[in-house]
């Protein structure tokens, strides 16, 4: 598979393939000719189960409200002096996000990093910073969405992202539903013309809309329980 740089056509076979190496980048935006939109993502601690619903790893505290080092506008790193423990470049792909002035509300692309155990990091970002920070700053490390992605649990850890198209095993990557019409395992029932919730009982399904679960989309027909059924998702992409 070619690499690709921008929202893109995928033809129908290229969903139903995985991959221990990356063919593209993770969160590449594609879409089949019918309209249903797909994004590239890396199995995470669990095997994917077509039909399912899927979450973004579980959020790691760690990683948010670090004390940033210094930085000048134009530099393209930035440090903090909190420790975290990552992997190399595990945050590749993700984001930096300023939530405290100075630079309040900035967000950048993390394009890397060295391994940290219990370590103040150093971050290498996509672009250049466009605030100056202070140790009065505060930074939020947030992975790619797309990396390391699991079987949405009953009880949440992290947000809903997509819906497994393939059985994808572990480690692997592959390409996930975010928008159109997709085949959802159903929890307790769905009629048709009525909204969906991630389920707070079946781990991968969808339920009947609770307004505090999240808003996953609407159901095209009447679903059984225990049954995957049509959902046109909204929210997702």
């Amino acid at each position: 598979m070619a690499k690709l740089s921008s929202a893109s056509l995928v033809q129908p076979q290229d969903l139903y393939v995985s991959s221990t190496t990356a063919q593209t980048d993770l969160g590449q935006l594609a879409f089949t000719p019918d309209g249903r939109a797909f994004r590239y993502a890396y199995a995470g601690g669990v095997a994917l189960v077509a039909g399912t619903l899927l979450q973004s790893a579980a959020e790691t505290t760690g990683w948010e409200n670090l004390t940033a080092v210094a930085a000048s506008v134009g530099d393209t790193s930035i440090s903090a002096s909190s420790t975290i423990t990552a992997t190399a470049n595990q945050l590749a792909g993700g984001y930096a996000l300023i939530t405290v002035t100075p630079g309040i509300g900035q967000m950048y692309g993390i394009s890397g990093h060295a391994a940290y155990s219990a370590a103040a990091p150093t971050i290498n970002l996509t672009e250049p910073v466009r605030v100056a920070l202070t140790t009065s700053s505060r930074i939020d490390l947030v992975a790619s969405p797309y990396s390391g992605v699991i079987i949405n649990p009953a009880t949440a850890t992290a947000a809903p992202v997509g819906v497994a198209v393939v059985a994808t095993p572990i480690n692997n990557y592959g390409w996930i539903q975010v928008g159109g019409v997709a085949n959802i395992l159903n929890d307790g029932g769905s009629t048709v013309g009525t909204n969906v919730s991630a389920s707070n009982a079946v781990a991968g399904a969808v339920e009947a809309a609770v307004t505090a679960q999240a808003a996953i989309g609407v159901a095209l027909t009447g679903i059984s329980t225990t049954e995957n059924g049509a959902i046109k998702l909204f929210g997702l992409l």
